[in-house]
């Protein structure tokens, strides 16, 4: 049976065929010997066809169908155009050796081509990778290089934007870095209290607060300063004016020994450090609210962000889970004493990490086992809503409170509970509320914006008309001063004709005049 190889390369589907392989008689040692002489190897494989992607787009997205074992139609027009044609009915008296057994079982369920992955294939494929640039000859040297190059960034960058749990880890983090600063904070304010107890005992037994117990320090630094001008600003340090009274009184007969400035001066530096650190812990504590409530708000609103944070932290992310059982996620955290009381054959535990929730401390003895049983199907429930719905909303996690509310009171007064369906019946209803408050909030918000662009279209409008209209009276003042200035030219000229027929009419009945003056001159002769 011939046997042909599929490679796939950051540059292109790659296929060969190997001839005179005999897989039974062969040894994998054998072959990997004869894979690193190119002589031996080029005489029994040869390349069949190979197809160049158009694009790194292109390759991209080929590359990241063969990791997830899918063949795309590109792959499939290679195969079908360059294996040999089977005839219906028959079977094919040839097998395509491929890297992946996951794309292969794809291939052979959607061509009826019988695909292998074995070691003898992978030792084969290992040889055309190993002298693939020798086979291709329009390959220049250093394109595939480049071209892997590129591949391996831009498919890694892909891998790591399109992370399903890239969210999750600020929520991992955060709860690990809180979990550390808890106990950098405790260790760092008992070495304050200790090393300003030797000047100031007696400042123990009044303040129990740590963070108060530093800005006391650091305000009081040396106790004989200390007078009855100080109380009030000890008063709105401390939010008690006869603990203030108690500070002062205490300094004045204080059994403590005297510091050097300079000591003063590193306590009172230390103490400021750890104010700061308590500060910028209470910042990271709103900070893992805010990113708890956009990632699992049911869980949230269940169990708390702390106790929800380390679940998730513990199972690795919200899918993981919300894969588990509720049994797996009730004994979350308490694997050794589980696999101790597996190996001794003793009692398994009843509680891992949920024992933090407070329902579990407001249970009584005997009913805290049943309560964690309980709680651990509510929050499994509640992370499945969280991970897998597509808007999140809070309402199903109040309800299962509401849920675990009453199984309390169940347990401790034996009123009886509402049945599940009714309680998530009734979840869903303010869900869906809250979804049409939603959209008609976005509706109105939609309303309101082309209002305001329907506003400013009229006042644009009314600017223009106005330019128009103003435009319009400027040309009709200015044709109107044009018609009166003709009207005045034809005046001017229809004057001037005027005045040129009355001196011809003038002329003339001069001249008729001076005819009948010289006829009556001649007649008054002729007497």
């Amino acid at each position: 049976m011939a046997l042909f190889l599929l490679h796939e390369t950051a540059a292109g589907y790659a296929l060969f065929e190997a001839h005179g392989i005999d897989e039974i008689g062969q040894n994998t040692e054998a072959v990997r010997n004869s894979v690193a002489d190119l002589t031996r190897f080029g005489k029994v494989v040869k390349l069949r066809s190979f197809n160049p992607f158009t694009s790194a787009l292109e390759g991209l997205e080929q590359i990241n169908a063969v990791s997830e074992g899918i063949m795309t139609d590109e792959l499939r027009t290679v195969l079908e155009t360059s294996l040999p044609k089977v005839k219906e009915g028959k079977k094919p008296k040839f097998s395509l050796g491929v890297a992946e057994s996951k794309i292969g079982s794809h291939i052979q369920d959607a061509t009826k081509i019988p695909c292998q992955s074995n070691e003898f294939v992978n030792e084969l494929i290992r040889g055309v990778r190993l002298h693939f640039d020798k086979f291709v000859g329009d390959l220049k040297p250093g394109d595939l290089e480049k071209a892997q190059l590129g591949l391996c960034h831009s498919y890694s960058r892909a891998k790591v934007k399109f992370n399903v749990n890239r969210v999750d880890n600020m929520v991992i983090q955060a709860i690990f870095l809180l979990d550390t600063l808890d106990k950098d904070i405790n260790s760092f304010a008992m070495r304050v209290r200790e090393w300003y107890s030797w000047h100031f005992p007696e400042l123990v037994k009044i303040i129990n607060d740590n963070y108060l117990y530093c800005k006391v320090a650091k305000y009081v630094e040396d106790k004989s300063k200390l007078a009855e001008d100080n109380i009030e600003a000890l008063t709105d340090l401390v939010g008690d004016e006869d603990k203030a009274k108690e500070i002062v009184e205490a300094a004045k007969a204080s059994m403590g020994q005297e510091l050097s400035p300079v000591d003063l001066i590193n306590v009172h530096q230390f103490a400021q450090r750890v104010m700061d650190l308590s500060d910028y812990r209470r910042r990271l504590s709103d900070y893992l609210t805010t990113k708890m409530n956009d990632i699992a708000p049911n869980l949230q609103s269940l169990v708390g962000d702390s106790v929800g944070a380390r679940l998730i932290s513990h199972a690795g992310s919200l899918t993981n889970l919300a894969k588990c059982p509720s049994s797996t996620l009730q004994i979350l955290g308490a694997e050794k004493a589980l696999f101790r009381a597996l190996k001794t054959r003793g009692n398994t535990p009843k509680y891992g990490l949920i024992f933090h929730s407070s329902f579990i401390g407001r249970a009584s003895a005997k009913n805290k086992g049943r309560m964690a049983r309980y709680l651990a199907n509510k929050c499994s429930i509640a992370s499945r809503i969280d991970c897998f719905s597509e808007k999140g909303t809070s309402a199903f996690g109040e309800k299962l409170r509401e849920q675990v509310e009453e199984r309390l009171d169940f347990y401790d007064k034996g009123v009886a509970p509402r049945k599940n369906i009714d309680v998530m019946k009734s979840a869903i209803e303010v869900a869906d509320n809250i979804d049409t408050e939603m959209e008609t909030e976005e509706a109105s918000a939609k309303k309101t914006k082309k209002k305001k662009k329907q506003k400013a279209g009229e006042d644009e409008g009314e600017d223009l008309a106005v330019e128009k209209s103003s435009e319009i009276t400027n040309g009709d003042a200015e044709d109107h001063k044009s018609e009166k200035k003709k009207k005045k030219k034809e005046k001017r000229k229809l004057d001037q004709e005027v005045d040129v027929q009355d001196q011809i009419v003038d002329e003339a009945a001069n001249g008729e005049s001076g005819k009948k003056k010289k006829k009556k001159s001649k007649r008054k002769d002729v007497d």
